[in-house]
């Protein structure tokens, strides 16, 4: 396959009018003939990698259920969602361990939709005082032996772990576990120096950049703070248009960096569904147009999808190609899969969105592909 006339993202933060080639499932530098397609007035991306969602489309990731977690995968590929890498919330050790094990089975079936290529481990580790919509009842202090049962579990797939670096235990478990896995600082009232002490530990990421944790003032700049002043530290960034404001968005680019930021969506089971009743980790959550809340009002992942956060972002005044390299290229090499995806290289997946002029979706090619 070969697509023409689009104006191709690379990797450096650029578009340029060439040609994409592929083979079979792969990208190349070379034509090897078949279907031709004319991308004249397209954007040609890399399917983008989400890193931080629960659900869609009725089910969640945490249900543990096979089916469910098949029509998530395929609802984020219909949406140029090409990598998934779900979030469990708090659960009890014993649905932690379902979920893992269904998403193995996932894998080693190779089930049609978006490419599951990790775990996220939102919780228990977390801050009672900032577990957001999280069960603070089956919250837990930091434990090597869980994650260790649910990697083995889950076959490996487990890539990142949050923790909140305050708790009882929580800085000998991030100089163990950052060995093993990406470690994220999350749901949180840790400080300036707490979080220092964190990453200097071993943690690189921060879940969701300014949502449950302290704000960031100018004598108290606790975790953004912290995270600012660790060069190798990513930032994740739910741009929904609901739990952070265009200009903190536009700030966050400058402050971090584009290379630094991570867009992720958030979303819960309500996503691709009509206003109602819902829940999220075992509690009732309530969507009504764009918010998903719990009864008492607080924030519940978001509604929407990845690609439409970068839409989001773009339209907040942050350059395209900079909104791509953060929802395709940075999620990619925070998880460790950008050997094979997250940009548009020769011996990559090729995995291509066509999007048109407006960034809506003209097509999604999955290894080489069409698929929608």
């Amino acid at each position: 396959m070969k697509i023409i006339g689009a104006q191709v993202f690379e990797a450096r933060g650029t578009f340029v009018n060439r040609d994409l080639y592929m083979d079979g499932g792969m990208l190349t530098d070379r034509d090897c003939g078949g279907e031709v397609i004319n991308a004249e007035g397209c954007y040609a991306i890399p399917g983008l990698t989400d890193i931080h969602f629960h659900g869609a489309v009725g089910h969640d990731f945490s249900d543990g259920d096979a089916d469910g977690l098949a029509a998530i995968a395929e609802y984020e590929l219909s949406r140029g969602v090409t990598q998934i890498c779900p979030a469990g919330m708090t659960l009890l050790p014993e649905d932690l361990e379902k979920m893992c094990a269904v998403a193995a089975e996932h894998r080693k079936a190779e089930k049609p939709g978006a490419s599951l290529c990790g775990i996220n481990l939102e919780g228990p580790f977390l801050s009672l005082a900032k577990k957001g919509a999280q069960n603070g009842d089956w919250l837990q202090k930091p434990n090597m032996e869980l994650l260790r049962k649910l990697e083995e579990v889950s076959s490996g797939l487990v890539k990142l772990v949050s923790v909140a670096p305050e708790v009882e235990g929580a800085m000998d478990f991030i100089r163990e576990a950052s060995g093993e896995v990406q470690v994220s600082i999350a749901h949180t009232t840790a400080d300036y120096d707490t979080a220092m002490a964190a990453f200097a530990a071993g943690a690189s990421h921060v879940t969701h950049l300014f949502n449950a944790m302290p704000a960031f003032t100018h004598r108290a700049p606790g975790v953004v703070g912290a995270a600012f002043d660790t060069p190798d530290c990513r930032v994740e960034l739910i741009c929904d248009g609901i739990h952070i404001h265009p200009s903190v968005v536009r700030s966050v680019f400058k402050l971090f960096g584009a290379d630094r930021v991570v867009l992720v969506s958030d979303t819960m089971r309500a996503a691709g569904m009509a206003d109602g009743d819902y829940s999220l980790g075992g509690q009732p959550v309530i969507k009504k147009g764009k918010y998903a809340t719990l009864a008492d009002g607080t924030l519940a992942g978001s509604v929407t999808d990845l690609m439409d956060c970068m839409r989001t972002a773009v339209s907040f005044g942050i350059p395209l190609a900079d909104a791509v390299r953060a929802a395709a290229v940075n999620p990619a090499r925070a998880i460790g899969i950008y050997s094979r995806c997250g940009s548009l290289e020769s011996g990559k997946w090729a995995n291509v969105v066509l999007l048109n002029k407006d960034l809506s979706i003209r097509n999604v090619i999955f290894k080489g592909e069409v698929i929608a």
